[in-house]
Protein backbone atom coordinates (compact mmCIF):
# COMPACT_ATOMS: atom_id res chain seq x y z
CA UNK A 1 0.00 0.00 0.00
CA UNK A 2 0.96 3.10 -0.84
CA UNK A 3 -0.17 6.06 1.26
CA UNK A 4 -1.20 9.96 0.66
CA UNK A 5 -1.81 12.10 3.48
CA UNK A 6 -4.19 15.18 3.60
CA UNK A 7 -5.31 17.07 6.64
CA UNK A 8 -7.79 19.86 7.34
CA UNK A 9 -9.52 21.20 10.26
CA UNK A 10 -12.91 19.10 11.77
CA UNK A 11 -15.57 20.54 10.21
CA UNK A 12 -18.47 16.83 11.47
CA UNK A 13 -17.08 13.44 11.69
CA UNK A 14 -20.42 11.59 10.14
CA UNK A 15 -19.89 7.84 9.98
CA UNK A 16 -16.52 8.03 11.88
CA UNK A 17 -15.66 5.71 14.14
CA UNK A 18 -12.74 4.13 15.87
CA UNK A 19 -10.90 1.23 14.11
CA UNK A 20 -11.75 -1.81 15.24
CA UNK A 21 -11.25 -4.56 12.76
CA UNK A 22 -8.58 -6.66 13.10
CA UNK A 23 -8.50 -8.67 10.47
CA UNK A 24 -5.21 -10.18 9.71
CA UNK A 25 -4.15 -9.93 5.89
CA UNK A 26 -2.19 -12.07 3.94
CA UNK A 27 1.02 -10.04 3.45
CA UNK A 28 3.23 -9.50 0.54
CA UNK A 29 7.39 -10.21 0.69
CA UNK A 30 9.11 -7.01 1.29
CA UNK A 31 9.52 -5.93 -2.46
CA UNK A 32 5.72 -7.22 -2.76
CA UNK A 33 3.81 -3.30 -1.54
CA UNK A 34 6.39 -1.15 -2.71
CA UNK A 35 5.51 1.02 0.30
CA UNK A 36 6.28 5.09 -0.51
CA UNK A 37 4.44 7.84 0.94
CA UNK A 38 3.39 10.89 -0.40
CA UNK A 39 2.31 13.69 1.72
CA UNK A 40 0.35 16.54 0.83
CA UNK A 41 -1.98 18.46 3.02
CA UNK A 42 -5.08 19.95 2.27
CA UNK A 43 -5.57 23.07 4.53
CA UNK A 44 -9.56 24.54 5.29
CA UNK A 45 -10.97 27.63 7.83
CA UNK A 46 -11.87 25.77 10.77
CA UNK A 47 -15.81 25.37 11.79
CA UNK A 48 -17.26 28.60 13.16
CA UNK A 49 -19.01 26.98 15.78
CA UNK A 50 -16.82 26.58 18.89
CA UNK A 51 -16.10 22.72 19.12
CA UNK A 52 -13.94 19.76 21.28
CA UNK A 53 -10.48 20.12 20.53
CA UNK A 54 -8.88 16.93 18.99
CA UNK A 55 -6.75 15.17 16.50
CA UNK A 56 -8.47 12.59 14.45
CA UNK A 57 -6.66 10.11 11.71
CA UNK A 58 -8.33 8.53 8.84
CA UNK A 59 -7.46 5.69 7.05
CA UNK A 60 -8.82 5.93 3.62
CA UNK A 61 -6.95 2.80 2.25
CA UNK A 62 -7.89 -0.87 2.57
CA UNK A 63 -6.02 -2.15 4.47
CA UNK A 64 -6.17 -1.52 8.62
CA UNK A 65 -3.04 0.59 9.98
CA UNK A 66 -1.67 0.35 13.38
CA UNK A 67 -1.20 4.28 14.14
CA UNK A 68 1.00 6.06 16.81
CA UNK A 69 1.44 9.72 17.61
CA UNK A 70 4.20 12.31 18.81
CA UNK A 71 3.75 15.26 20.39
CA UNK A 72 5.77 18.18 22.33
CA UNK A 73 4.10 17.77 25.88
CA UNK A 74 5.82 20.69 28.02
CA UNK A 75 9.32 19.27 29.32
CA UNK A 76 9.48 16.98 26.56
CA UNK A 77 8.59 14.80 23.54
CA UNK A 78 5.59 12.00 24.17
CA UNK A 79 4.76 9.49 21.96
CA UNK A 80 1.15 7.37 22.49
CA UNK A 81 -0.25 4.29 20.28
CA UNK A 82 -1.09 2.35 19.33
CA UNK A 83 -4.83 3.10 17.90
CA UNK A 84 -5.60 0.71 15.18
CA UNK A 85 -7.77 2.13 12.38
CA UNK A 86 -9.75 -0.03 10.34
CA UNK A 87 -10.00 0.48 6.36
CA UNK A 88 -12.33 4.05 5.57
CA UNK A 89 -12.40 4.09 9.45
CA UNK A 90 -11.33 7.27 11.59
CA UNK A 91 -9.80 7.38 15.33
CA UNK A 92 -9.11 10.24 17.45
CA UNK A 93 -5.95 10.24 18.53
CA UNK A 94 -5.93 13.15 20.91
CA UNK A 95 -8.62 14.31 22.53
CA UNK A 96 -7.30 17.69 24.54
CA UNK A 97 -6.66 20.52 23.13
CA UNK A 98 -3.91 21.00 20.49
CA UNK A 99 -1.61 23.09 22.40
CA UNK A 100 1.63 22.90 19.85
CA UNK A 101 1.53 23.52 16.84
CA UNK A 102 2.90 20.03 15.37
CA UNK A 103 1.78 16.51 15.74
CA UNK A 104 3.76 13.52 14.56
CA UNK A 105 2.35 10.32 13.54
CA UNK A 106 3.38 7.31 12.79
CA UNK A 107 1.80 4.55 10.83
CA UNK A 108 2.29 0.85 10.01
CA UNK A 109 0.32 -1.83 8.13
CA UNK A 110 -0.80 -4.73 10.21
CA UNK A 111 2.82 -6.82 8.91
CA UNK A 112 4.37 -3.95 10.58
CA UNK A 113 6.04 -1.96 8.11
CA UNK A 114 5.41 1.86 7.87
CA UNK A 115 3.24 3.17 5.51
CA UNK A 116 4.64 7.08 6.25
CA UNK A 117 7.85 8.65 5.94
CA UNK A 118 9.06 11.36 8.09
CA UNK A 119 12.24 12.18 9.12
CA UNK A 120 11.58 13.03 13.03
CA UNK A 121 12.42 9.85 15.16
CA UNK A 122 10.77 8.60 18.26
CA UNK A 123 10.17 5.85 20.49
CA UNK A 124 7.32 3.33 20.06
CA UNK A 125 6.40 0.20 22.38
CA UNK A 126 5.78 -3.16 20.83
CA UNK A 127 2.25 -2.67 22.65
CA UNK A 128 -0.10 0.24 24.03
CA UNK A 129 2.47 2.71 24.86
CA UNK A 130 2.83 6.18 26.76
CA UNK A 131 6.67 7.40 26.42
CA UNK A 132 8.10 10.15 27.49
CA UNK A 133 11.26 11.28 25.68
CA UNK A 134 12.82 10.64 22.44
CA UNK A 135 16.07 9.62 23.33
CA UNK A 136 17.73 5.66 23.76
CA UNK A 137 14.51 4.19 22.83
CA UNK A 138 16.52 0.80 22.54
CA UNK A 139 18.00 1.55 25.85
CA UNK A 140 14.78 1.85 27.67
CA UNK A 141 12.95 -1.20 25.93
CA UNK A 142 11.53 0.33 22.65
CA UNK A 143 12.41 0.67 19.08
CA UNK A 144 13.02 3.84 17.17
CA UNK A 145 10.68 4.69 14.67
CA UNK A 146 10.17 7.43 11.82
CA UNK A 147 7.24 9.81 12.34
CA UNK A 148 5.50 12.36 9.81
CA UNK A 149 5.22 15.91 11.05
CA UNK A 150 1.52 17.70 10.54
CA UNK A 151 1.51 21.06 10.57
CA UNK A 152 -1.66 21.78 12.43
CA UNK A 153 -1.95 25.32 11.79
CA UNK A 154 -2.26 26.00 15.11
CA UNK A 155 -6.03 25.14 15.10
CA UNK A 156 -7.83 23.43 17.82
CA UNK A 157 -9.44 20.73 15.66
CA UNK A 158 -7.39 18.59 13.12
CA UNK A 159 -8.39 15.41 10.87
CA UNK A 160 -5.15 13.58 8.92
CA UNK A 161 -6.17 11.35 6.05
CA UNK A 162 -4.16 8.42 5.35
CA UNK A 163 -4.99 7.31 0.92
CA UNK A 164 -3.53 5.36 -0.97
CA UNK A 165 -1.50 7.01 -3.36
CA UNK A 166 -2.99 7.35 -7.11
Amino acid sequence: MTAGVASRPDRAEPGAGPGGNRNRKRCPGPLGAGLAATAFCVFGLAAATPARAHFVVCNQSFDVLNVAVGRDAGPGFETEGWWIVGANRCATVIRDELAARYVYVHADDVCGRPVLYGSTEMCVGAKRFRIVGVEACFARGYRPAKFLEVDTKAVSRRTLFLAPRS
